[in-house]
């Protein structure tokens, strides 16, 4: 029976899982804790062993291993009916959708959280709210909800040394991004005496010194010491972001050329195959930088394009420890140095316009003083062509220059969107031509009948998810939870607002996919022959059911088609 405490193994368990050090090989405690929480019957154990796990498994790297353990946590949680153990699985949930590409899903569950953690008279779950709730204004940029949060958190301060630990890097976090250096010696100080209440206190104060010596241009042999240090951590456990850090710091302490060597750590290969996890834009960000500033052009032109889709972002330290600047600074900066001044420029504008709008003066006056580099007219010519060319090629380039390309169904996609801006054209008629007609289809992506037995497995699956529980079943425990996840994909997919069913047709979603991959397809053919037309059609041609270009008003090109 659930008694309303946590048994002895379970409590031994998860004090070992709170030696972990953020983002180091785990060892054997997930071993512990997973031994614990298959020997487990009770609800509130399992939901805080399973939560436990799933926080290990996302700040060791491995989001997969840590999805079902999150899921298994929320639903015993509930079972519990124990508001501070909701809070903490919640917490887990958060942990594991920390990816650049999840930020819509880690607002909604970080409000599910502040719910749950509303009326809790516990000062470390609403610490954990508050953290989570600070950390999406950071991404989202909304300064009132930012300034709001890190209240709430300096007035726990009062009541918790960990959240006072919490309060003072944070501060320190908006200080800086405003530009205010003043405040570092007060606020590292108070950060500095009370770091030993997280396993990973001293690691993340080495940080927040870190970056606090670059904004103020503190170069003394201590702040050295610190990332030298952290250099040694990041070699000994394979942390590789933690060498992105270190080489943004080498940079700002004057040090290029260990700037320079640090980065050797990230080819290609190392970048192609980065997690997509609350690293990635942080990892992205620092390396464009130190690569723009130290001329280390091939790494320009590799991380460009993998940084592009995230125009428009703000980048932040895990937990929004240290503000990264926005995106569309460093991007502007990387077009220009690629030739594409146009896009720079527009780029450029939208970062400004970001730092003023927060305050974020050292980083608007840092961008400033860069300067947009003046292109030479041919360069700045805003004819681009797009046209077939001789049988079996196409004709690309800017202003007078064009290279031939074999011929591709994507190009004359685009050459079809190009040629109409602003205008929408389905999939189905660039795939098959004007006169193409869905015949049939399938109408609703998923019928009636189906999603009813889909939500009936689902039911079943929650039973069954028991059963396994009572038995301590894990193996058929994780069969289930994964099980359970790709129907709920489905679901989701087939349904829209209110659980109506979606309808397509079987024609226009097949279209959409190949149309969308002979475009791709097109755009690397592109690329090859000419980046900044390529660029410039990536940035501005949408795919889908309907395919659009749309380009910038103020960023006007004179297409030769």
């Amino acid at each position: 029976m659930d008694t309303g405490e946590v048994g002895p193994r379970t409590r031994a368990a998860l004090d070992l899982a709170g030696t972990y050090v953020f983002g180091t090989e785990p060892g054997h405690i997930p071993a512990v804790l997973f031994e614990a929480y298959e020997a487990s019957e009770s609800d509130r154990d399992r939901a805080l062993l399973g939560a436990a796990l799933a926080r290990l498994w996302a700040y060791a790297g491995q989001r997969n291993r840590a999805a079902p353990f999150a899921v298994a946590a929320v639903k015993h949680a509930e079972a519990s009916g124990d508001p501070i153990v909701l809070a903490d699985a919640l917490d887990a949930a958060l942990a594991t959708h920390w990816g650049p590409d999840e930020l819509e899903v880690r607002v909604d569950l970080a409000h599910k959280l502040a719910d749950a953690a509303a009326h809790l008279s516990d000062v470390d779950a609403r610490t954990t709210a508050h953290l989570w709730l600070l950390t999406v204004a950071a991404e989202t940029l909304d300064v009132s909800e930012l300034n709001r949060q890190l209240r709430a958190l300096e007035r726990l301060g009062e009541e918790s040394r960990r959240s006072l630990f919490f309060a003072a890097t944070r501060r320190l976090m908006l200080d800086l991004m405003r530009g205010r250096t003043d405040t570092i010696e007060p606020l590292v100080s108070m950060a500095a005496g009370t770091a030993d209440e997280l396993p990973d206190g001293e690691l993340a104060l080495s940080a927040a010194i870190g970056y606090s010596a670059v904004q103020s241009g503190d170069r003394s042999d201590p702040v050295l010491a610190r990332a030298r240090a952290g250099e040694e951590i990041a070699e000994q456990e394979g942390i590789r972001e933690i060498f992105a850090e270190i080489a943004w710091i080498y940079l700002g302490l004057g040090l290029p050329d260990e700037a320079r060597r640090l980065t050797a750590h990230f080819d290609a290969r190392v970048l192609a195959q980065l997690p997509r996890d609350h690293n990635y834009l942080l990892v992205l960000q620092l390396l464009l930088d130190v690569a723009l500033r130290t001329d280390l052009l091939e790494l320009v032109e590799t991380v460009t394009p993998l940084l592009m889709p995230y125009a428009g972002r703000a980048v932040i330290n895990s937990g929004a420890l240290v503000f990264h600047g926005v995106t569309d600074d460093t991007l502007a900066r990387a077009c220009e140095r690629l030739g594409d001044h146009e896009r720079g420029a527009a780029l450029r504008e939208k970062a400004l316009a970001t730092y003023r709008r927060i305050g974020a003066t050292w980083w608007r006056e840092r961008l400033e003083a860069t300067g947009g580099a003046a292109a030479p007219d041919a360069v700045r010519s805003t004819t681009m062509t797009l046209r077939p060319g001789p049988a079996g090629v196409w004709l690309v380039g800017r202003g007078d220059q064009e290279t031939a390309i074999p011929a591709r169904r994507g190009l004359e996609h685009l050459h079809a969107l190009v040629s109409r801006p602003g205008v929408e054209l389905e999939a189905l008629r660039l795939a098959g031509g004007a006169e193409t007609v869905d015949q049939g289809g399938l109408g609703e992506v998923v019928d009636a009948q189906a999603l009813a037995s889909y939500r009936r497995r689902l039911q079943e699956i929650d039973s069954e998810l028991d059963e396994a529980d009572t038995w301590g079943d894990a193996s058929r425990g994780e069969e289930l939870t994964a099980e359970r996840e790709a129907l709920l994909a489905e679901v989701s997919a087939a349904t829209g607002l209110g659980g109506r069913a979606r309808v397509t047709g079987s024609g226009a979603e097949r279209a959409r996919v190949t149309v969308r991959k002979a475009i791709a397809t097109a755009l690397d053919a592109i690329h090859a022959a000419d980046p900044v037309v390529a660029r410039h059609l990536t940035t501005y041609v949408r795919t889908g059911l309907r395919c659009c270009y749309e380009p910038d008003p103020e960023s006007a090109v004179d297409w030769r088609l």
